[in-house]
């Protein structure tokens, strides 16, 4: 079993930037990948941000591409995604994902986090 806690979401105003951090625990031994995925009201969960095991593999939606970046650090065990340039469309609930497979994320044997809330208004 793996668990993960999110952290860091919040209201900010368009133009400005948070960091979320998610916490896993349990049986990923620093080989998962981790992703970020979000909804928003009335619309179905999307990816955001992938990343490999090691950090050599990345990817991003288009709409996040230049404003957000997925890292990771495997000795703390968890995985960050830094927002820039916040719009108003990114409001959403922001969920951490881990897989086994890259390529498996978001997918039947995916665990997931609780999600964080982002809010970006002014």
């Amino acid at each position: 079993q793996v668990q993960l806690v999110e952290s860091g979401g919040g209201l900010v105003q368009p133009g400005g930037s948070l960091r979320l951090s998610c916490a896993a625990s349990g049986r990923t031994g620093g080989t998962y990948a981790m992703g970020w995925f979000r909804q928003a009201p009335g619309k179905e969960r999307e990816v955001v941000a992938t990343i490999n095991w090691n950090g050599g593999l990345t990817r991003y939606a288009d709409s996040v591409k230049g404003r957000f970046s997925i890292s990771r650090d495997n000795g703390k065990n968890t995985v960050y995604l830094q927002m820039n340039s916040l719009k108003p469309e990114d409001t959403a609930v922001y969920y951490c994902a881990a897989d086994a497979t890259y390529y498996g994320l978001g997918k039947e044997h995916t665990y997931w986090g609780q999600g964080t809330q982002v809010t970006v208004s002014s």
